[in-house]
């Protein structure tokens, strides 16, 4: 079963704001996979960061064509 995501907020400390299509709200931060994967050190940049949207469906989030997280993702580690 997929969580589907319903909106997602950047908020400061490149932490993401998520609600889900059930109602639930989890806090998700961006830091930790900056150490794992290199692409994520791009959204230290503020303008970029700020871009993130739904992506079709509601199955993730993306900011571009190489940066995006699935909704299980953020439902299992979000807060």
């Amino acid at each position: 079963m997929f969580h589907k995501i319903k909106s997602v907020v950047p908020q400061p400390d490149l932490i993401l704001l998520v609600e889900f299509q059930n109602g639930s709200k989890k806090k998700y931060g961006v830091k930790p996979l900056m150490s794992k994967w290199e692409i994520f050190r791009d959204l230290e940049n503020d303008i970029l960061f700020r871009l993130v949207k739904v992506d079709i469906g509601g199955y993730g989030v993306v900011w571009n064509e190489y940066i995006d997280l699935a909704c299980e993702e953020l439902w299992e580690h979000g807060t």
